[in-house]
């Protein structure tokens, strides 16, 4: 076979470039899985190009790490998992080990490669003596959702925080009831990290003692802000969440999650609400979607768009002197129109119970939810696999960051 170190060359950028628009993807509210398929299939086309140039493909891998982007660490990381040489998985952990933030693109790599492909490599993480390897292994574990048993209990007892924290989020993700007991100990940790995944995985276990947890990580505005919020909204039911939305409304600077958490409340006695705030520019996108995760329309497909208002701009400028370089956090929603919005809540507001909770349209069930899945938006189908696992005891946490031909076979 000839190699042309050029197309080996293409094939690494494509598969680091192309995780990254993954790693964005699976976030985004215009992407559905079907969306990921059509991405994750080129992101493994690529990979295959590198498999099939055999130690060249390596090499180039090899080399690439020194980027030290996580991008890259994905790419190196797939054909070191499925090399029967293991010295190429001992120079991936070295360099994460030494370069810790590329460590997302090792653990992606271990949650894209097929478990038949991680026998043995995850137990030996797990039995290692650094605490970044336990780290790897356990995350690898909850990815896959596959119980790494008593390795999951020590780790919640160690000393280092990044592994625990990890233990504790999966105590959520895998629904280790005989844990909660050593997780609620940790709801008073001084560890944010500890503190809010103990409290997330109280609170999907159904525990008591993690809401008023998690209110605070709302009302303080910590890094955990949103997804504390899209967590114990579900938990509240509607007549808490309604209390709860209405103290947060005293704030002015509360606006964006309120309406945000109206649409998680998924009860349309907000309706009317969000439409109002669909006036103003800085707010009618989100609240655009929180309509839409409500009544399940879809703004741009069913000719509910409107035109960007005069003058109005999102984001940073082209103007040297403008300060503003935050990025447009909905940059990838419609602008609703308000009037056409108006007119379809008009013809459709009676097909609904006002003492209902809904999620894209429909009353929030376990079969919805699993409907949701198959056909939503990566952030309503992440709303989904939350209901989900608060409906049923039994359900795991549906992983929608998984490998798309994964998510489809569990869903099939």
């Amino acid at each position: 076979m000839t190699i042309i170190p050029t197309i080996i060359d293409q094939h690494a950028d494509e598969a680091s470039f192309l995780w990254i628009l993954r790693n964005a993807a699976i976030q985004a509210p215009h992407y559905r899985l079907a969306d990921i398929v059509e991405l994750d299939n080129r992101v493994e086309a690529h990979i295959d190009g590198l498999r099939i140039a055999g130690d060249a493909g390596w090499e180039i891998c090899k080399k690439n790490l020194t980027f030290e982007e996580s991008s890259e660490v994905f790419a190196a990381a797939n054909l070191a998992l499925e090399s029967k040489d293991p010295k190429r998985m001992v120079d991936v952990l070295d360099f994460v080990e030494s370069t810790p933030d590329t460590l997302p693109g090792l653990i992606s790599a271990f949650g894209w490669v097929e478990p038949q492909k991680l026998r043995g490599k995850v137990k030996d993480l797990l039995t290692a003596e650094a605490p970044v390897y336990k780290h790897i292994g356990i995350a690898s574990c909850a990815i896959h959702r596959v119980d790494p048993g008593r390795f999951l209990d020590t780790a919640i007892e160690c000393e280092d925080i990044q592994l625990k924290s990890r233990a504790l989020r999966a105590v959520g993700e895998l629904k280790r009831e005989d844990l909660a007991g050593v997780t609620q100990e940790h709801l008073s940790n001084s560890s944010i990290d500890c503190k809010f995944w103990a409290a997330w995985s109280m609170a999907l276990l159904g525990k008591s003692g993690s809401i008023e947890v998690l209110q605070d990580f709302v009302e303080s505005r910590s890094k955990y802000q949103m997804q504390a919020l899209q967590l114990v909204l579900r938990c509240l039911g509607i007549s808490g969440a309604q209390s709860w939305l209405k103290k947060l409304s005293k704030d002015s600077e509360n606006i964006r999650n309120l309406i945000i958490g109206t649409g998680v409340v998924g009860n349309t006695s907000y309706i009317p609400w969000i439409i109002k705030q669909m006036n103003d520019p800085e707010q009618s996108r989100v609240a655009g979607e929180a309509f839409a995760i409500i009544t399940g329309v879809d703004i741009a497909y069913d000719d509910l768009e409107g035109v960007w208002p005069e003058g109005f701009s999102a984001g940073p400028t082209e103007n040297p002197e403008d300060e503003n370089v935050s990025l447009d956090a909905d940059e990838d929603l419609p602008m609703p129109n308000q009037g056409l919005i108006e007119q379809w809540w008009e013809n459709h507001r009676h097909e609904f119970d006002s003492n209902q909770r809904y999620l894209c349209g429909n009353p929030v069930s376990i079969r919805n939810c699993r409907q949701v899945l198959k056909n939503g938006y990566q952030r309503q189908r992440i709303a989904a696999a939350l209901e989900l696992a608060l409906l049923g005891s039994e359900e795991i946490l549906f992983e929608t960051r998984a490998p798309s031909f994964r998510q489809t076979a569990m869903l099939d």
